[in-house]
């Protein structure tokens, strides 16, 4: 459990230190250099990402509390949404007109839905873990911003819809490959709550 912890707090300093201390930021970069402090970041989130997947799949865990039943499947079906504001926080879309930071707020579904899905430590960990920080991220980085200027070109309906489409796919490639990489199937003979 050791390592998941230190990826997830790992994971949230690095990302935290540009709206919580950026003038910490400021500095490492003058010390170092913009490609070098780049570089750096990039060394330790692929560290972080690596902590997390090792110590997911080797912590030693209990079960914290019981998940409703209804939700692995809310689960299943807020990560298609999720997926998608993945996607809508990359270029333009009509969502930005609604939500100020669609990349933080999908990352917090994906965690409040993994946690109505389950109620183990390790998912409690990460998820919980997770989403504390896209929550915090929400709040400091919209304060760092300032007021909320919405943009003022959006997509189009067509790549709206065209979004939408790249997110289901992107859902069911994640959902098939599901048991590679979190090592927990999601449907057939050794899904949870198969019957």
């Amino acid at each position: 459990m050791g390592a998941l912890i230190a990826g997830v707090l790992l994971w949230s300093i690095v990302h935290l230190v540009k709206s919580v201390a950026p003038g910490l930021r400021t500095n490492i970069r003058a010390k170092i250099g913009e490609g070098p402090h780049q570089g750096l970041v990039a060394v330790l989130i692929i560290t972080a990402i690596a902590l997390m997947v090792y110590g997911w799949r080797t912590a030693q865990y209990e079960f914290v509390y019981d998940p409703p039943t209804w939700g692995r499947h809310l689960n299943m079906l807020l990560m298609v949404f999720a997926i998608f504001l993945f996607g809508a926080a990359q270029g333009k879309s009509q969502i930005k007109q609604f939500i100020r930071h669609p990349m933080l707020t999908g990352m917090l579904i994906w965690a409040a839905g993994h946690l109505l899905a389950n109620g183990d430590s390790r998912s409690v960990v990460l998820f919980g873990g997770l989403g504390l920080w896209a929550l915090i991220s929400i709040f400091t980085v919209s304060r760092n911003e300032g007021a909320w200027v919405k943009p003022t070109e959006t997509a189009t309906v067509g790549r709206e819809i065209l979004g939408f489409v790249i997110a289901l796919v992107l859902y069911a490639i994640l959902f098939g490959m599901h048991r590679f990489y979190a090592g927990v199937a999601l449907a057939g003979p050794n899904a949870p709550g198969f019957s």
